[in-house]
């Protein structure tokens, strides 16, 4: 046994070592380039203190941010068949969903969870942009379907978090076909007389924004949200005009009458539940012997 390389050589490697930092300690602003403790991001909601940005979120962090004690369950949505066009570019769908699957963890770009928020019986529904851009395909209609579905049978309010790059190519007319099918949905809320709230995160546009995500009673975006049917660049090369500065973002749309408010992310739960707290008033009044 020689006791240098076997015992003092590795203590030695021990002290000497450089510590790793971890890939996740440090975050960087996509807006103004910020290197962000990654904590401190985090607490802040994923908002860029220098900047005010707000980062994209995933389904359960919105979810545990907006119900009450972030204590919610999931609703269990329709399984729909993965490739019904047997669709293929340079790669094939079923390769691009067991891909994104295992990225995100999600089976497809939606969840749906029930809770209370504000003590009131809420639905609410948040599309994943990290999964395939958000896409709508069969899976997010038949997901709003089943939360609108729940939303009256619960007689609770159903809200949206809409995040989405447009319909899923990759199901051609299957997936424009949720545009008519989310729309009977969300007429069935309001028929219902139950509130139906929209918050417009970035991105969101193409048949998202031609459907479902402009259908609410109260629309809310949050700061800097790309909002559109078409993109600006699109648009440019079509009208061959320049666009204005802002154009398709939150703060233009609210002072075009396209949104009814532009909400922080630290301001927005509060603020549902206060609207909620009007909405459901009236959607359930008191009986009249209460009032008198």
């Amino acid at each position: 046994m020689n006791w240098l390389t076997d015992y003092v050589k590795p203590r030695l490697s021990r002290v000497i070592k450089k510590r790793e930092a971890p890939d996740n300690l440090w975050h960087k602003c996509n807006s103004c380039g910020q290197m962000i403790f990654h904590k401190e991001f985090v607490a802040a909601q994923k908002v860029c203190a220098n900047c005010g940005h707000h980062a994209r979120m995933t389904p359960p962090e919105r979810f545990e941010l907006l119900f009450d004690d972030g204590t919610y369950s999931l609703i269990d949505l329709p399984v729909v068949k993965d490739d019904p066009l047997k669709f293929r570019d340079t790669k094939r769908y079923t390769e691009r969903l067991k891909d994104a699957r295992n990225k995100s963890g999600d089976k497809d770009a939606i969840q749906v969870g029930h809770g209370k928020m504000g003590g009131i019986d809420s639905i609410i529904v948040v599309q994943n942009f990290f999964f395939m851009g958000g896409s709508m395909g069969m899976a997010v209609g038949e997901a709003i379907v089943r939360a609108a579905e729940k939303a009256v049978k619960l007689k609770a309010p159903l809200i949206i978090f809409s995040a989405a790059g447009g319909a899923r190519m990759q199901e051609g007319i299957l997936s424009l076909m949720q545009m008519p099918r989310t729309t009977v949905a969300v007429d069935m809320v309001k028929e219902a007389g139950l509130p139906y709230i929209v918050v417009l995160t970035d991105p969101t546009t193409g048949g998202v924004t031609a459907s479902y995500a402009m259908l609410g009673d109260i629309h809310i975006a949050e700061p800097g949200a790309l909002i559109g049917f078409a993109g600006p660049r699109v648009i440019e090369q079509t009208i061959r005009e320049k666009l204005p500065d802002g154009f398709q973002r939150a703060e233009y749309l609210l002072e075009h009458g396209m949104v009814d408010m532009v909400t922080h992310r630290h301001d927005l739960r509060p603020t549902l539940v206060r609207i909620l707290s009007m909405l459901m008033a009236k959607a359930h009044p008191a009986p009249l012997e209460a009032v008198n």
